[in-house]
């Protein structure tokens, strides 16, 4: 998996349904990781967080609405953007789907191109950098699309992986990122280098954003990893 790549979770037990959705995420730029029920679905939740996940309420074994739930009790995956799949198209189930924690709720049947407006606008509001907005945090702006930074007006000169550091703090400032979770995002799920080269990296990244001569935005918080402000 590109690191660049957003990683959609898609959770639907009918196979002919699941393979036309994973095609069209695929061909839309999607890194798509797929499960046929709600079991393997937290199994694949447990191995690594998507950016977005695609549900089916009805599936065998575990509910899409337990996954949902399960998914949005958990601080690590909270976070997480849902949007849930369903035949029930009362106004009590799209409430109850809600309720339990779904972003979007999407009536069966769909257009396939509607789905995928939705996952795109589920990214824009949890990983902006990813669909080319610009970010800004205090005097520090960031242009996905360019891949250009400025502070304080002049631009800042950042490698590929310096730049994907500063995109992930910026997209949550203040949440603290362990080492581990920061390798997932930024280097990769398939990717395996040791976590001191992220601070190798966030090394980098700091002495770039005060070549000016302003403050250091990255807070080191001892014990559990980094955080921007």
């Amino acid at each position: 998996m590109s690191a660049d790549q957003p990683h959609v979770l898609l959770v639907e037990d009918e196979a002919a349904q699941r393979e036309v959705l994973r095609y069209n995420l695929a061909a839309e730029g999607f890194e798509v990781t797929a499960a046929a029920d709600g079991d393997e679905a937290l199994l694949l939740l447990e191995e690594a967080a998507p950016d977005v996940v695609v549900l089916d309420w009805m599936l065998p074994g575990v509910s899409g609405i337990e996954v949902c739930r399960r998914l949005k009790a958990r601080s690590e995956t909270r976070a997480i953007p849902v949007i849930m799949l369903s035949a029930r198209s009362e106004e009590v189930d799209r409430v109850r789907g809600l309720e339990t924690g779904a972003d979007d709720y999407v009536v069966k049947p769909y257009s396939v191109i509607e789905l995928i407006a939705r996952v795109r606008a589920q990214l824009r509001r949890a990983r902006p950098s990813t669909v080319g907005q610009e970010l800004t945090y205090g005097d520090i702006r960031l242009d996905a699309e360019s891949h250009r930074v400025w502070r304080a007006g002049t631009p800042i000169r950042l490698g590929p992986t310096e730049f994907r550091l500063l995109a992930t703090f910026m997209e949550k400032p203040g949440r603290v990122w362990t080492r581990e979770h920061l390798l997932d995002r930024v280097w990769g799920r398939d990717i395996f280098v040791d976590t001191r080269t992220v601070d190798v990296h966030i090394g980098r990244l700091r002495k770039a954003l005060r070549a000016g001569g302003g403050d250091d935005p990255i807070r080191t918080v001892r014990g559990a990893g980094y955080a921007l402000g």
